[in-house]
C-alpha cells in the first residue's frame, strides 16, 4: 500500500467543522494522512516536528517560526491559511526560493460575499430597510411617494473598486440585470481587463459616474483611505456605494458625515472598528443599509474553504499545480497590508 503524504492540518481559530464538511473531510483523510486535524492550536513543539515530514500545512496563521530551511521541512510544498488572508511572520522569500506555493482561502468567500452584496446594493436603491422601518413604525408612504429617490439596478452602470475574487464572483449574479460593468484596478492591466469583457476606468471618472459602486479591493500599502473625502465628493447624488471588502479602504469619517447628509447613499457590511461603536453616527443615517460584517460567515459558505483546500491538496500531492485557492505572487504580496489578501 502507498504511504498516504503527510499533511498538517491546525485551523485554529477556524474549526475543523466549520470549514470542512463531512464530505470534504472524508476526502482529506483518504487524501493525507492528516497530523493533527483538531479546532484547538496545535503545541508548537510538535507542529515544528510533524513539518519536517510534512507535505503541506493548513492553517490560519504562520506561527512556527524560521523552520523552512531544507534540512527542517524537506517535503513542504505548499502552505494554505484558511484565515482568508496571506500569513503574517512568513519568509516569502525563502518559500520563493524553494517553490513551496503560499495559498490562501480568500475565493471561498466570494460566493457569499457577492451574493450579500448584491442583496444590499438592491436594499438600498429600493430603500427596503426604510420601507420595513417606516411600515412598522406605521409611517410609511403608499405606492409613488414611497418609492421617491428609488431606482432600478436594471441597466445601470456598475462600478467596481477591485477586480478580484469577490468582484468575480459578483459579476455573474449582475448579469442579469444587464448592468454595464466598469473596473478601477491598478494590479490589473487594461487590456487584460478588456478580454473579460469590462470597461476599466480611472478611479475618478468610475466615482462620477457610476449609479452603484461596489468596494470590493483589499488592503494594499497604496490604498489607505483610497477613497478620500476629496474622492467621494465626487459620486452622484443619486447614486449608492456598497462597501463590501474593507473599511481600510476609505475615509469613513467623511463617507459617513456624506451619508448623513444625504448626499448620496451607502451599503456598508465592514467598519473601522468592529463591534461598531454604539453612538457611531453612520447607525442613524436614513441612508444606510447596515450589516454587521455579516457576508462572509455563513456556514455552507464556510464550506468552500474545506472542499477548495482539499481540491487543491489533491492537485500539490499529485505534483500539480492548485487551481482554487489564490497564490501569493512575488510582485504582489509585500504590497498587501499584513494579514490581508485579495478577496
Amino acid at each position: 500500500m502507498t504511504q498516504k503524504p503527510a499533511v498538517l492540518i491546525d485551523p485554529h481559530f477556524r474549526r475543523m467543522e466549520e470549514i470542512f464538511s463531512s464530505a470534504d473531510l472524508r476526502r482529506l483523510r483518504e487524501l493525507a494522512d492528516v497530523r493533527w486535524g483538531r479546532d484547538e492550536p496545535m503545541p508548537l513543539e510538535q507542529a515544528r516536528r510533524e513539518l519536517t515530514e510534512a507535505v503541506a500545512v493548513v492553517c490560519s496563521s504562520w506561527r512556527y517560526g524560521d523552520v523552512l530551511t531544507h534540512a527542517g521541512t524537506p517535503n513542504l510544498r505548499a502552505i494554505i491559511d484558511v484565515g482568508g488572508s496571506f500569513p503574517v511572520g512568513l519568509d516569502y522569500g525563502r518559500c520563493f526560493d524553494r517553490r513551496i506555493r503560499v495559498l490562501t482561502a480568500a475565493p471561498a468567500f466570494g460566493r457569499q460575499v457577492a451574493e450579500m452584496a448584491l442583496a444590499m446594493a438592491l436594499a438600498a436603491t429600493r430603500d427596503v430597510a426604510a420601507g420595513d422601518r417606516a411600515m412598522r413604525e406605521g409611517k410609511e408612504r403608499w405606492l409613488h411617494a414611497g418609492n421617491e429617490g428609488t431606482f432600478l439596478l436594471f441597466g445601470k452602470r456598475a462600478g467596481m473598486i477591485g477586480y478580484g475574487s469577490l468582484a468575480r464572483a459578483l459579476r455573474p449574479l449582475l448579469g442579469p440585470f444587464s448592468c454595464s460593468l466598469h473596473v478601477y484596478d491598478p494590479w490589473l492591466a487594461p487590456g487584460y481587463l478588456r478580454s473579460l469583457g469590462l470597461e476599466p476606468l480611472g478611479l475618478e471618472a468610475l466615482l462620477e459616474t457610476s449609479d452603484v459602486i461596489f468596494v470590493l479591493s483589499a488592503p494594499t500599502i497604496e490604498n489607505r483611505a483610497l477613497l478620500s473625502r476629496e474622492r467621494l465628493v465626487r459620486i452622484r447624488p443619486s447614486a449608492v456605494l456598497v462597501l463590501m471588502s474593507r473599511a481600510y479602504v476609505v475615509d469613513f469619517d467623511a463617507l459617513t458625515e456624506m451619508v448623513m447628509a444625504g448626499r448620496f447613499k451607502a451599503a456598508i457590511d465592514v467598519f473601522p472598528r468592529e463591534p461598531l461603536p454604539l453612538d457611531h453616527p453612520i447607525r442613524r443615517a436614513p441612508g444606510a443599509v447596515l450589516s454587521a460584517h455579516r457576508a462572509g460567515s455563513v456556514r455552507e459558505g464556510l464550506w468552500d474553504i474545506g472542499r477548495m483546500v482539499v481540491d487543491d491538496l489533491e492537485s500539490i500531492v499529485l505534483g500539480l499545480p492548485p487551481q482554487q485557492l489564490q497564490v501569493a505572487q512575488p510582485e504582489l504580496v509585500g504590497r498587501q497590508v499584513p494579514g490581508s489578501a485579495e478577496s
